[in-house]
């Protein structure tokens, strides 16, 4: 199964949830990089990380695929 087949199969409801939450959190991590204030270096530091933590766990998330005996 490759990488297009997996991501149109239906993704699982617990992955779906972290999906969004993945969502959510690299939205906020990508708004406070882009405030138009100034902003102490460790906090955009900090959103830097959270926008690839949550990138890569919507990421993964998104193209899991139940098992075969669970379907």
């Amino acid at each position: 199964m490759n990488l297009i087949e997996r991501a149109n199969r239906p993704t699982p409801k617990f992955f779906r949830v972290l999906r969004n939450i993945g969502l959510t959190v690299a939205a906020i991590g990508t708004s406070i990089i882009a405030a138009p204030v100034a902003l102490p270096a460790i906090l955009v530091k900090l959103a830097g990380y959270l926008a690839v933590a949550g990138t890569v766990m919507s990421g993964v998330s998104q193209v899991t695929v139940p098992n075969e005996s669970e379907e």
